[in-house]
C-alpha cells in the first residue's frame, strides 16, 4: 500500500481480509502499540504477545470499526490497552489461586492418597500456565496434545501458515516451561 493511503483506506481494506492492510497498520502503529502495552504489563515478553494479540484482533474484528466512534489509532490502540487490561489480570488470578509451599516435594509415605493429591496439583499448574498462553497459542497446544491434531492440520483448521503454527507451539512450550519451573510452583523436574 501507498504511504498517501489515509488510515480509513487502510481499514476499509482491512475489512475486506486485505493482508497489505494489515502489514501498513502494522508499520503505522507497532511502536505506539507496544509502548502502550509496555507501560501497562510492565514487562517485554507479555507486551510483545499483547500487540500481537491486538493485531491479530484488529484483523478479525476490522469489519467492526466504525469511523464516527474515532481514528483507526484510537481503536486499535483501545484494543491494545483492553487486551494489557486483560494480560494483567489473568497474572493476578493465576498468581493468588495455587500456592504449592505446603506440599511435599513429591509423593509421600502414603503413596495412594499423596500421587493422587500431588498429580492433581500438576495437572491444575499445567492447566494454569495454559491459560497464561495468548489464545492462539493455547488452541495451537491444546489441538496438538490434547486432540491429536499435526501441526499440518492445525494450520489447516487455523487457517494460517505452518511456520505460524510451528512458530506459537514453539513460543507457548517455553512460556509453559519457564512458568511451570519457577520456585513457588515446585514442579520442576517432576
Amino acid at each position: 500500500m501507498a504511504r498517501d493511503v489515509t488510515d480509513e483506506q487502510v481499514m476499509a481494506a482491512l475489512a475486506l481480509s486485505d493482508l497489505r492492510a494489515l502489514d501498513e497498520l502494522y508499520d503505522r502503529y507497532a511502536r505506539p502499540a507496544y509502548a502502550l502495552a509496555y507501560r501497562i504489563v510492565g514487562e517485554r515478553g507479555a507486551a510483545e504477545d499483547v500487540v500481537q494479540d491486538a493485531f491479530l484482533s484488529a484483523w478479525r474484528q476490522a469489519k467492526s470499526y466504525r469511523r464516527e466512534r474515532g481514528n483507526p489509532r484510537t481503536w486499535l490502540m483501545a484494543i491494545v490497552h483492553h487486551r494489557a487490561i486483560d494480560r494483567i489480570r489473568a497474572s493476578a488470578a493465576s498468581s493468588t489461586t495455587l500456592s504449592l509451599e505446603e506440599l511435599p516435594d513429591g509423593p509421600s509415605e502414603a503413596p495412594g492418597v499423596w500421587q493422587q493429591v500431588w498429580a492433581g496439583l500438576r495437572s491444575d499448574a499445567v492447566r494454569q500456565a495454559l491459560d497464561q498462553l495468548p489464545p492462539e497459542q493455547k488452541k495451537s497446544l491444546e489441538l496438538a496434545y490434547f486432540s491429536g491434531y499435526t501441526q499440518s492440520q492445525i494450520a489447516e483448521l487455523m487457517g494460517v501458515p505452518l511456520g505460524t503454527v510451528k512458530g506459537r507451539m514453539r513460543m507457548g512450550l517455553q512460556k509453559l516451561r519457564a512458568w511451570l519451573e519457577t520456585p513457588e510452583l515446585g514442579l520442576s523436574g517432576t
